[in-house]
């Protein structure tokens, strides 16, 4: 009797398993409006709550390193970064008919077939491992940096020069536009 309460079947889930689950799904739903909202700076928002979330997930499996790079690099510098870029770039800040192409079933079509082919190789690739929340902490700073720089440095570094890229297309937008008003006509009267 004691070893069958000890044992949690396949069917009967744990609190944090729940949790997992509600978080995901404040999660997904946060990612959904992030993409269908018509107001840039709503989605920048709604893209902090997604993120955030996937920091909560991260916590709840136990790699607490891992959700405090979420948190600090992406929910603070990369919407801080994409935000800055909205206010160089001079966009919209309210509904734009410019940011709606018209192409959403073809936008809808390649996002699911994307999603579907995303789930199918996360599927294939961890059929056979379960994670083991009660075993050895595999989101520590230790494994995390062991992994990082020796698997993923170069994805790591190809991310820092496209953030880069992205910050310094964006000043060269903005000043592209300064410069085409001063020479206008109209500002020189």
């Amino acid at each position: 009797m004691i070893l069958a309460a000890q044992t949690q079947g396949f069917l009967s889930p744990t609190g944090v398993e729940i949790a997992f689950l509600l978080v995901g799904l404040a999660t997904l739903g946060a990612a959904v409006m992030t993409v269908t909202t018509k107001q840039l700076v709503h989605a920048a928002l709604w893209l902090v709550v997604a993120l955030g979330g996937l920091a909560v997930e991260y916590l709840l499996l136990t790699a607490e390193f891992i959700a405090w790079v979420q948190v600090l690099i992406y929910v603070g510098s990369v919407v801080v970064l994409l935000l800055f870029g909205l206010m160089l770039t001079r966009a919209p800040i309210g509904r734009s008919p410019d940011a709606d192409s018209g192409n959403r079933p073809v936008a809808l079509a390649v996002a699911g077939t994307a999603a579907a082919a995303l789930v199918w190789v996360v599927v294939d690739a961890f059929r056979t491992q379960w994670i083991d929340l009660d075993g050895p902490a595999q989101g520590s700073t230790e494994v995390t940096g062991s992994i990082l720089f020796r698997h993923w440095v170069l994805p790591f570094e190809a991310l820092s020069v496209l953030l880069l890229a992205a910050l310094v297309g964006a000043i060269v937008l903005s000043r592209k536009r300064a410069g085409n008003s001063e020479t206008d006509p109209e500002g020189e009267s």
